[in-house]
């Protein structure tokens, strides 16, 4: 069985994801802006993937920096 590497987050607006990408991308966190993939709903387009590892700092990040997400996701 294969595991996943990374995992993908899922915001409600573009602007949402735009914040995270720029907060993570200061602080060094390796992630990268993608289509929202096919099977998953969203209302915006976009989502960022990270690797499995930096899973624990994406989530405090966010939640300190009140970004609303819809989830995470295993990709």
């Amino acid at each position: 069985m294969e595991t996943a590497q990374h995992s993908i987050v899922l915001f409600y607006s573009m602007s949402g994801a735009l914040q995270a990408e720029k907060l993570f991308k200061k602080s060094g966190i390796a992630i990268k802006l993608i289509p929202v993939p096919r099977q998953l709903s969203s209302d915006c387009g976009v989502c960022l993937r990270f690797g499995r590892a930096d899973e624990t700092q994406i989530k405090a990040t966010l939640k300190k920096e009140r970004i609303d997400i819809q989830g995470i996701y295993p990709v």
